[in-house]
């Protein structure tokens, strides 16, 4: 699927609670089987796992006394606390029955992604392991996050993860077979959409929602599916009940709902150093404020690979130092594209509109000719 011999080299598996703790309970006999497909897979050793799995705050709730997950982060937090130990001894126990195994913990915030040496750190610390051949288990680090740093939900995480390891398929398991095709399943019985290739197309079949354990509906696995596949990479979400359903995504087979990866613009110039920056600038976490651009600015980053200089600049939104994360939208507001600024928020709005060879005299400096420099600069799709 994602390579020339069809299947999958470097896999993210990412795991709903509405699949393994359904009642707010964690679920062994799905545990065990979703750990024999993961083994089976590194068993033919032409891919290797990564699990990012929720069911932390699902396994935990209910030994708080709760009859359903908390929505305040301090009740979150402490339900986490309870439940991770117990998720990754099921993992740990079920890896090792299955096929000799060893799992690990790895637990990130949205720091942990923000940050390009703390990112580094998470993507050497998860190669080394994968080199060693045991299962990363990642979870968002819920018993000390707070909203401030908080990645939101697993799926979003899954798709930070794949660009963490330059994954080339992430199989999002759900407790349902793949996106309902809207319209013909109110007409008829319930038809799955085979293959969805972009954000639009894909929200036009669901309304969002969620499970009773979980965090995220169908819209958010949708948004993650296209915002990874825009950055390159394979996506399926699929039915996580299903005996096999890891083993047949990563052999290519026709299984749930597909989302064909898509290139994004200058992602593969100057090798994978450049190609893993690209898609940390793309799905970093946060960015910090947004610049406005006239649609021939916008046109010229997006065919021609071009820098974003200061005379294409129309607006710039909120407060930022030099070097930060910003997302950058065209005249219709839209976002298509992430990059680190060249000037801090106040600058761009002193030198915005103007020539380059005016910003010395509209600083009293100059740091470079660019907004944002082309290397410094990812095209993204799939993203409202």
């Amino acid at each position: 699927m994602a390579r020339d011999d069809g299947h999958a080299k470097r896999v993210i598996v990412k795991i709903g609670s509405a699949v393994l703790a359904p009642d707010g309970r964690l679920e062994p006999k799905i545990v065990a089987q979703l750990a024999r497909d993961v083994c089976g897979v590194l068993d033919l050793g032409r891919a290797r796992v990564v699990i990012v799995s929720s069911g932390a705050v699902a396994s935990g709730f209910r030994a708080l006394g709760l009859s359903k997950p908390p929505k305040e982060i301090v009740g979150k937090q402490a339900a986490a606390a309870i439940g991770q130990p117990r998720l990754m001894s099921a993992w740990s126990d079920a890896l090792e029955a299955a096929g000799g195994r060893a799992a690990a913990q790895v637990l990130l915030t949205a720091e942990d992604i923000d940050h390009r040496v703390r990112f580094l750190n998470a993507r050497r610390t998860l190669e080394a392991l994968l080199d060693a051949g045991v299962v990363p288990i990642v979870n968002e680090n819920d018993s000390v996050s707070f909203e401030e740093i908080r990645l939101g939900d697993n799926d979003h995480l899954s798709s930070l993860v794949a660009t963490l390891v330059s994954a080339d398929l992430l199989v999002i398991l759900s407790g349902v077979a793949g996106v309902w095709d809207a319209g013909r399943s109110r007409k008829g019985p319930p038809v799955i959409v085979p293959e969805i290739r972009s954000l639009a197309e894909g929200l036009a079949h669901v309304r969002d929602g969620t499970s009773g354990v979980g965090t995220g509906g169908m819209a958010t696995k949708i948004r993650a599916a296209c915002a990874a596949a825009g950055l390159g990479v394979h996506v399926v979400i699929a039915d996580g009940t299903l005996e096999g359903v890891i083993g047949r995504a990563v052999a290519g087979e026709a299984v749930g709902t597909r989302f064909p990866a898509r290139s994004h613009g200058g992602a593969d110039a100057g090798g994978r150093a450049t190609a893993s920056r690209k898609r940390w600038i793309g799905f970093s976490a946060r960015p910090r404020g947004t610049l406005v651009v006239d649609a021939g600015a916008q046109k010229a980053m997006t065919a021609r690979g071009a820098s974003l200089l200061p005379g294409g600049l129309v607006e710039v939104v909120g407060k930022f130092e030099r070097g930060a994360l910003v997302e950058i939208a065209g005249p219709e507001r839209v976002v298509f594209a992430r990059g680190l600024a060249g000037y801090s928020d106040a600058e761009l709005r002193a030198i915005s509109g103007k020539k380059t060879a005016q910003i010395a005299a509209a600083l009293g400096y100059h740091y470079a000719d660019e907004a944002v420099h082309r290397d410094d600069l990812a095209i993204i799709e799939g993203r409202v």
